[in-house]
């Protein structure tokens, strides 16, 4: 380590103190197709930061330093890339007008736009994340072709990428990881918050690598300015206020940020507080209880509800950011603080009473203390540096760092029960280069996770976690075609005291048997380590101005997380008894026997087909992802029970849980995700957009439990005025392709309407708003959810809000 610490300084001094000379100053202007000037494009040479903007005649002027290539970029015009010979110039740039709009996304590490990207992306901005944004990542995103949501209720919902979720799909703010305990649980809600984000990214295939070797199914990047990269001249700011009448929600959003001489302020909070929410009439699950009652009565109605229980939600979040922001140099750090109080539907013992009918109001401590609920709280620090050097070999240095604080603790009956708590410190420190014909980006990636439970569900034991990596990726033009290649190397290593207990069933000496099994507890100190080889290659061919297919491959290994390996105990939020990777049973004992566990290993081929021209335009991925020693749970056919442990469901109780085990397994999953538009007319838009994933096991084993259904979907937007409309239509189909211990999901067809005014108010850019969701009251199952029978989704929501910049 300190040898490489000491070759990155010397790299770095070497660069600082290097010198560098002008070497030429180029002149030009950017035209549209009918030669009338464009205001406000970017223009820097390729690979490089210094950038500049066009007046409003489109003139600019930048220095250059050697040959290269000057970029130049606008929204809604595709990207023009002219080469420069290292001398004064004039040149003229004529850029054509795209049929979708362009994003820089953050997380490609190569200051790349969405339409250049060569992995398959999806980027949410703009009005179009504010009109989307819900209160969880899941919810927000999953209206993305190949993106779902794992449904814990609308207060704790993870994305599904493909197929794949949990700790296959990376979460990051900033290119930081969240840290939070989403990773362990369906019923542990992700501590991102879309309101305060200025972006959300989609990231599959090679790029991935970058974040670590766990981001096999994709990256999420949630992208905001609580640390400011550009000087603010003046206070800008924004409000936004909305009410969700499906569950009585009411959100309030603010943010302002202001500069002068170089430094830059950033503040932005939101607070939402709702109800549980309705749903249009369902049946309930039958319980144990009724079905003895009524046996032998099969066609006795069952009892019905309106609404999800226990779906309440009380959060406020608030971020301070600060930064100075020379010509080279660039300082920041921020803070944010979460505090949220959401409830956690069919979460219950089996030994508890019912709880009242009447949980339609979440106001007050005596409400909260009925039933069962989580408070997470999260402080997070975020520090960033980068230094520019323009004309020089290395380009910029950048690091970020962040410490998480994260406690999620679940109240059951006004006490608390268990306590989840993950503290994170992570550090990045990248070293962007140009070497000769190539421009990439070399770094190092550290992060230490000090994961701990305590109480009645602490099912995966306490335990350290520490990855030490490098990652390198570089990419090379050759005429029409670039080529990417990246390769990461990470050292895994997870710590942790497993205790594993004897469990003594003496109904006649129930003393005895407690103090026999804290006699007999036995700690196993367990630590492991993993060496994780990721690779990647891939290459984009724009044979046609606005048109390009993309390939990418990668190989990417993955260690088994905590809760992968070391689970032990009761999860009581899903109904079943959990097993890690390294437990065997044997003659109904559990024994830990961590031995010959081998890595998750996915290579997967993406093939992509794009076209952003004209009135016409589509995005078409094709993927096969093939995946050896895939961890998944799996019925082991067992029931626990906590009077007579491990025992065959047929001769359990019904209050029995079953018990599940993680294995692993070789699997394949392949499909399609597109998205199509055409313009109608300069006011009408018509997309159609839809994914199918099919996951099997290998050699005739079934599918893969709680795949998402396939989606079709269609949306007309239209413009006249001031006035902005959409509508949407989303088809899920049925999904029968299940394993042996699931049921089919009927399949159900969702709308979605929009409306939304702008006002003219002088100074402040003020829009009024209206969604509805779910349009025609349609009853919906989501069958990747672990609870789909006890929480469909929403019934008919109305959404009402104003929002304004200034």
């Amino acid at each position: 380590m300190i040898k490489q610490v000491s070759i990155l300084s010397s790299a770095v001094a070497a660069a600082l103190f290097s010198q560098s000379t002008m070497a030429a100053v180029i002149t030009g202007q950017v035209l549209d197709k009918n030669q009338q000037p464009i205001s406000n494009a970017e223009i820097h040479v390729h690979g490089k930061s210094q950038s500049v903007v066009t007046d409003k005649q489109g003139q600019f002027k930048i220095d250059v330093d050697n040959k290269g290539q000057l970029h130049i970029s606008k929204n809604n015009f595709i990207d023009k890339r002219i080469a420069i010979n290292g001398e004064d110039q004039n040149v003229v740039v004529t850029l054509t007008p795209t049929s979708v709009e362009t994003v820089v996304v953050y997380a490609s590490a190569l200051h790349k736009n969405s339409l250049e990207m060569i992995s398959p992306v999806n980027v949410l901005a703009g009005d179009e994340l504010k009109d989307k944004a819900k209160p969880t990542l899941g919810e927000t995103l999953k209206g993305l072709p190949g993106v779902n949501a794992s449904y814990f209720g609308p207060v704790s919902s993870s994305p599904i990428i493909r197929g794949l979720d949990g700790p296959r799909v990376k979460i990051t703010q900033n290119g930081l990881d969240s840290s939070d305990a989403s990773r362990i649980g369906p019923d542990h809600a992700t501590s991102n918050d879309s309101l305060a984000a200025e972006q959300i990214e989609v990231l599959r295939g090679p790029a991935t690598l970058l974040y670590g070797s766990g981001a096999i199914g994709g990256v999420v990047n949630v992208v905001d300015n609580r640390i400011p990269t550009d000087n603010i001249e003046s206070l800008t700011g924004a409000a936004q206020y909305t009410h969700d009448t499906v569950s009585n929600t009411n959100t309030y959003a603010a943010k302002l940020e202001t500069g002068n001489d170089g430094f830059n302020f950033h503040f932005d909070g939101t607070k939402r507080k709702g109800h549980d929410y309705d749903t249009p009439n369902f049946e309930l699950p039958e319980e144990h209880e009724e079905h003895e009652e009524h046996e032998g009565e099969e066609h006795e109605e069952h009892e019905t509800a309106n609404s999800v229980e226990n779906t309440f939600i009380d959060s406020q979040t608030v971020n301070f950011g600060t930064s100075y922001v020379g010509d080279h140099l660039t300082l920041g750090v921020s803070f944010g603080r979460i505090e949220t109080d959401y409830g956690i539907p069919a979460h219950e013992h089996h030994h508890h009473e019912e709880e009242e009918e009447d949980h339609d109001e979440h106001e007050g401590e005596e409400e909260h203390e009925e039933s069962v609920f989580a408070q997470l709280e999260q402080d997070r620090w975020q520090g960033y540096m980068s230094y520019a050097l323009h004309d020089n070999w290395i380009e910029n240095i950048s690091l970020r760092v962040g410490y998480t604080d994260y406690k999620h603790a679940e109240i059951e009956d006004g006490a608390v029960g268990t306590v989840f708590t993950n503290k994170t410190t992570e550090a990045r420190a990248t070293v962007e280069h140009k070497l000769g014909l190539w421009h990439g980006m070399a770094g190092y990636h550290y992060t230490e996770s000090d994961y701990d439970a305590d109480g009645e569900e602490a099912f995966t034991p306490a335990s350290v976690t520490k990855t030490n990596a490098l990652f390198v990726l570089e990419e090379r033009q050759f005429g029409d075609v670039t080529i990417e290649l990246g390769a990461r190397l990470e050292d895994y290593q997870i710590d942790s005291a497993v205790s594993m207990a004897e469990h003594h069933h003496d109904h006649d000496h129930e003393e005895e048997e407690e103090h026999h099994d804290e006699e007999e507890a036995e700690i196993i100190n367990y630590s492991e380590d993993f060496t994780n080889l990721s690779l990647s290659a891939g290459a984009i061919w724009q044979y046609q101005e606005g048109q390009s297919v993309a390939l990418s491959v990668s190989r990417s290994e993955r260690a088994p997380l905590s809760a992968e390996l070391l689970s032990n105990g009761i999860h009581i939020a899903t109904g079943t008894y959990e097993l890690g990777l390294g437990y065997h049973i044997e003659d109904g004992e559990i024994h830990f026997e961590p031995e010959d566990i081998e890595q998750e290993t996915a290579t997967n081929f993406d093939l992509s087909f794009r076209r952003f021209i004209g009135d016409f335009g589509y995005t078409v991925n094709f993927f096969y992802n093939d995946i050896e020693n895939y961890y998944f749970q799996q019925n082991t056919g067992l029931v626990f029970d906590e009077e007579h442990g491990l025992e065959s469901a047929a001769d359990a109780d019904e209050d029995a849980m079953a018990v599940y085990q993680f294995t692993s397994k070789d699997a394949k999953l392949y499909g399609i995700e597109f998205d199509v538009h055409y313009q109608v007319t300069p006011n009408a838009l018509v997309k159609v957009f839809g994914d199918s994933t099919t996951a099997k096991l290998k050699d005739d084993e079934g599918y893969l439990p709680r795949i998402p259904a396939n989606k079709l979907g269609s949306e007309l937007q239209y413009t006249v005025s001031d006035w902005k409309f959409s509508l949407t239509g989303t088809h899920y189909f049925e999904q029968s392709d299940i394993t042996a211990y699931e049921t089919k999901t009927d399949g159900y067809t969702l709308f979605d309407a929009s409306a939304n005014y702008q006002l003219d108010l002088g100074p402040v850019d003020t829009q009024l708003y209206i969604n509805v969701d779910n349009l025609t009251d349609e009853l919906g199952f989501v069958h990747s959810s672990f609870i789909k029978e006890k929480a469909p989704l929403p019934g008919r929501n109305f959404s009402l809000g104003i929002r304004g910049y200034f």
